[in-house]
């Protein structure tokens, strides 16, 4: 799959703002200041298309991009971020929540996990909520640029020994937003998993 068109298209800051239609979801998720708009402007071959902000956990609304004019990708809140007050984390979590779990058109969430750190055990408990719900993810292993080469097999093969085992794992993805590395292979599990979803009769 080649994106040719993208464009921002609504903020939703509560789930009853959420488009109307059929049009599959690609959702991004992953700790504040993980590297989600840096992949999503990569992917999409833009450089401001989705704004990186100064300050963690800024970003409060699920954010649609509109692409190729047949699908979205969904910018969701980053979440672990300390400063942010404990009642925001609340409610963004119940929406973030909600939207993971009763989302028809969302077709595959691409959990992003930085390279340079092990899990972390938000990342963990994120995807093992996704299993719980049958929501189908990829693992976008961020930042791996940082990793030097000849600890990347290693680093992978441990990585892949602690997602490997959750059913809804699609691929587990070194990805690079500086070199492009892991673009394609995004891109392809994404398009396989929108071709082989049942689209949502509205």
């Amino acid at each position: 799959m080649r994106i040719t068109s993208a464009e921002f298209v609504l903020g939703v800051a509560n789930l009853r703002q959420l488009p109307k239609g059929n049009k599959h979801e690609v959702a991004f998720l992953g700790r504040s200041n993980v590297g989600k708009s840096s992949l999503l402007n990569k992917l999409c071959n833009r450089k401001t298309l989705a704004r990186k902000s100064s300050t963690p956990g800024k970003t409060r609304e699920l954010n649609y991009y509109l692409i190729n004019g047949s699908f979205y990708f969904v910018d969701l809140p980053g979440y672990g971020y300390a400063k942010v007050p404990e009642q925001m984390k609340t409610s963004w979590g119940m929406m973030i929540e909600q939207y993971l779990k009763s989302r028809e058109q969302l077709a595959l969430v691409i959990q992003l996990v930085d390279s340079r750190h092990e899990p972390t055990v938000l990342d963990l408990q994120m995807v093992g909520w996704l299993d719980y719900y049958e929501v189908p993810f990829v693992i976008a292993l961020t930042k791996a640029d940082k990793l030097p080469r000849s600890k990347m097999p290693a680093y992978m093969q441990r990585v892949w020994e602690v997602f490997h085992p959750f059913k809804f794992c699609v691929d587990v993805i070194p990805c690079s937003a500086i070199t492009g590395l892991g673009k394609n292979d995004v891109m392809k599990a994404i398009a396989d998993q929108i071709s082989s979803t049942k689209r949502v009769s509205r």
